[in-house]
């Protein structure tokens, strides 16, 4: 390790001829210079400045940097990713196309008659698979991680159960009547 002055920051050399206490650069007793603090470690055996790792510190500094970035986009993916479904569904709604609407169920479900009461009321176009008749209709209702019925497919859009207030959010641009 080399010897830095805290007067001129001259790094100690092995060559060089001053006594270990002096400075040989601006002559200065290593404890002396600049005032120094007795608390301070000026004159100490350290590493010069020239070799310490710059890179360590411009390192934290861009990971704090990607960090940062990082939870940015992981906060504002949800506001990205409502902002596209709404885009879709109001250009589709302008356009005036009825996503592809699939309701699967069964024959002595109540809330699966209620379902298709409302679609038929408004005006709602859907094709009907029943679970128990079908099992490619069985199948595909469990991928889509049905539970019970009904479950509802709209466009891209998985309804479990009835639940009216979401169909209408999901198909107000196309619904007729109350």
């Amino acid at each position: 390790m080399n010897r830095i002055c805290p007067n001129c920051r001259y790094v100690r050399k092995p060559a060089d001829s001053a006594p270990d206490w002096q400075c040989p650069a601006c002559e200065m007793a290593y404890n002396k210079g600049a005032g120094a603090d007795v608390a301070e470690s000026y004159g100490r055996y350290a590493v010069p400045p020239a070799t310490k790792s710059a890179a360590g510190f411009s390192f934290s500094r861009w990971l704090l940097v990607l960090v940062a970035l990082g939870l940015g986009v992981w906060a504002g993916k949800p506001l990205w990713q409502s902002t596209a479904t709404v885009d879709a569904r109001s250009v589709a709604a302008s356009q005036g196309e009825q996503p592809a609407v699939t309701l699967y169920a069964t024959d002595w479900c109540g809330y699966c008659a209620a379902t298709r009461e409302f679609f038929a009321a408004r005006g709602i176009r859907y094709t009907e698979l029943d679970i128990e008749k079908s099992s490619a209709a069985r199948d595909e209702h469990r991928r889509l991680g049905g539970n019970g019925v009904p479950l509802i497919l709209i466009g891209e859009d998985v309804v479990h159960g009835y639940n009216e207030a979401t169909l209408r959010s999901l198909l107000k641009p196309w619904l007729r009547g109350a």
